[in-house]
């Protein structure tokens, strides 16, 4: 019986010890993984100003600009 009690604690705590370390290892990004996000969020940035900026858009902000400024309290 002692045998069998050592057998699963020893179970117990190695499959414990196993699942933290395969947690631990994939807690994270890797470098590649922070650059497509970097990557990412600068082709956005860059589509965002480009909207941003053209014509239609700049106008209609210029507008909503100039009645928020225009209104009576």
């Amino acid at each position: 019986m002692y045998k069998t009690v050592w057998a699963r604690m020893r179970g117990l705590v190695c499959g414990a010890v196993g699942r933290a370390r395969s947690m631990r290892e994939d807690a994270g990004m890797v470098t590649s993984e922070y650059a497509m996000g970097i990557v990412a969020a600068v082709a956005f940035a860059v589509v965002l100003y480009k909207v941003v900026t053209s014509g239609a858009v700049s106008a209609e902000l210029q507008a909503i600009v100039k009645r928020a400024l225009d209104a009576k309290a």
